[in-house]
C-alpha cells in the first residue's frame, strides 16, 4: 500500500533560522576588507546533526574538528563559520586555531565545546588570523530574524555572487515541521562534494542515526549531482540540525510520515544544490542534464555528471553552439554502459539525435533557445529504466578571471 506524502509548502521569507528554536547572525570581523566574514547559528537546544564531508584527502581542520562533534555526539548545538580563510594545509597551528575558535564559541554562549562545530572555506594555505576571529566572536549576537539570517548568509560566501536559501514546511504527526537551508558555493563545484558548506535545520524529532542515513540518501541525488569546474574542495561539508521543537513522534524509517520528511529534506537539498550549480564561477546559465533508460539510477546520474561536467559542453552552451556532438562524446566516455544505436538526444525541446543518428532540426530556433537562463538537456538510451539528473553551468570567459587572481 502507497505511503501518504503531506503536502509541501514553500515559505517566502525563506531562511536559517525559520525553523523553532534557532538564531543566526554574521559579522565583518576583519578576514576580509569590508564583506561580513564571521557567523554563527544556535539551536535554543542541543539537535541532532548528520553530516557529509568532502571525499578529497586532504581535509581542513575545522572539518576535522567537526566531523569528530558529528561521529563522537550525534548532538551539535552551534556552528561557528568563517569566510576568507579556508585553514586548510596549516598544519598543527591550524589544527589549534580550529580548536580554539570551537572553545572560545563554546565559552561565549555557555555551551559544551563538543556541541560546537567549525566551518572555514575561503584561501587554502594561509594561517588563519585568530585575533579578529576572536574578537569577532565576543561580538556576535544572534537573533531569531530575518536580518541576522541573512547576515549569517552573506558571512558565509566566497565568490558567489548571491545568496541561497530555501525553507519548507509540512506535517509530520498533525504538527508544522520546516526545514530551511543555506548554503555557499560557486568554484571548485565537484562533488563528492563541492567547496561549498551547506547549513540545514529543522525542528522535527529524529534522532541522528536515522538524520543520517536520510541525508546520505538525499546527498547523492542533490548535492552529489551539480559540478562547475570538476575541482574537489578541502572544506566541503553540508551539517543538517535537527532540534525536535516542534513535538512530532521520533522520526524513523518505518514512521508513517517518513517518507514526508525525506521528500521535504530532499526539496531543500535540490533547491540550495540548482542554487549552487546556477551561481558558478562566471556562469550565465545553468545546465540541466536528465538522462533516463539507463541500466540503472547510478549509471544515469553518472552520465548526467559527466555531460553537464564536459568543458566543451559547457562551453557550447555559453556559445550558444547547437554541438550535440559534444554531449553523445560525453555520454561515450562516461564508462555507463550503453547502445550507441539506441541513444536519442533534446536539447529543450528539440530532438537532435534519434537512435544514434542526426535528427533534422532548425539551427536558428535551437541557438534562440540556448540563449536562455536555463538549458535542459534530455539523454535517453534505451537499455533499461534507470533515471538521474545532474546540474551544471556554462563556462565563461569570467571564470578563468575569477580564478587567475583569486589570490591577488
Amino acid at each position: 500500500m502507497a505511503v501518504a506524502v503531506q503536502q509541501l509548502k514553500r515559505i517566502s521569507g525563506n531562511n536559517i533560522v525559520t525553523p523553532k528554536g534557532y538564531k543566526a547572525v554574521g559579522i565583518h570581523c576583519g578576514l576580509k576588507h569590508k564583506k561580513y566574514d564571521l557567523a554563527v547559528l544556535i539551536s535554543e537546544v542541543p539537535a541532532s546533526v548528520a553530516g557529509v564531508f568532502t571525499t578529497n584527502a586532504i581535509q581542513a581542520a575545522p572539518l576535522l574538528v567537526t566531523k569528530e562533534v558529528v561521529k563522537e555526539n550525534g548532538k551539535m548545538q552551534a556552528i561557528i563559520i568563517n569566510s576568507g580563510n579556508a585553514n586548510a594545509c596549516t598544519g598543527a597551528q591550524g589544527m589549534a586555531d580550529a580548536l580554539m575558535m570551537q572553545q572560545k564559541t563554546a565559552e561565549k554562549f555557555g555551551l559544551a565545546q563538543e556541541l560546537v562545530g567549525v566551518a572555514s572555506t575561503g584561501v587554502i594555505g594561509e594561517k588563519m588570523k585568530m585575533v579578529p576571529i576572536l574578537n569577532g566572536i565576543e561580538k556576535l549576537k544572534p537573533e531569531a530574524s530575518l536580518e541576522g539570517s541573512i547576515q549569517f548568509s552573506q558571512a558565509i560566501l566566497t565568490t558567489d555572487t548571491v545568496t541561497k536559501n530555501t525553507a519548507y514546511k509540512t506535517v509530520v504527526d498533525s504538527k508544522e515541521v520546516i526545514i530551511a537551508g543555506t548554503a555557499k558555493g560557486s568554484g571548485m563545484i565537484e562533488p563528492n562534494m563541492a567547496t561549498m558548506l551547506g547549513f540545514i535545520t529543522t525542528d522535527a524529532h529524529i534522532e541522528s542515526a536515522h538524520l543520517q542515513q536520510a541525508l546520505k540518501e538525499v546527498t547523492e541525488v542533490t548535492f552529489n549531482s551539480i559540478t562547475v569546474d570538476g575541482d574537489t574542495s578541502t572544506n566541503d561539508m553540508v551539517l543538517v540540525l535537527a532540534n525536535g521543537l516542534a513535538g512530532n513522534e521520533p522520526l524513523t524509517p518505518s514512521h508513517p510520515d517518513w517518507a514526508t520528511f525525506v521528500k521535504a529534506l530532499h526539496t531543500v537539498a535540490q533547491d540550495l544544490a540548482k542554487m549552487i550549480a546556477k551561481d558558478g564561477e562566471g556562469a550565465t546559465k545553468l545546465i540541466e542534464v536528465e538522462v533516463d533508460g539507463a541500466l540503472s539510477d547510478s549509471e544515469a546520474r553518472k552520465i548526467a555528471k559527466t555531460v553537464v561536467g564536459s568543458p566543451l559542453v559547457k562551453t557550447a552552451v555559453f556559445g550558444c553552439d547547437a554541438n550535440w556532438g559534444r554531449v553523445i562524446a560525453a555520454v561515450g566516455y562516461s564508462g555507463a554502459s550503453v547502445d550507441p544505436n539506441g541513444i536519442t538526444i533534446k536539447i529543450g525541446e528539440t530532438v537532435v539525435v534519434t537512435n544514434g543518428e542526426p535528427a533534422q532540426f532548425s539551427e536558428d530556433l535551437l541557438m534562440q533557445y540556448l540563449k536562455q537562463p536555463e538549458v535542459r538537456i534530455h539523454v535517453h538510451l534505451n537499455v533499461g529504466s534507470g533515471q538521474g539528473l545532474a546540474w551544471g553551468c556554462d563556462l565563461t570567459y569570467d571564470y578563468v578571471q575569477i580564478n587567475a587572481t583569486y589570490r591577488s
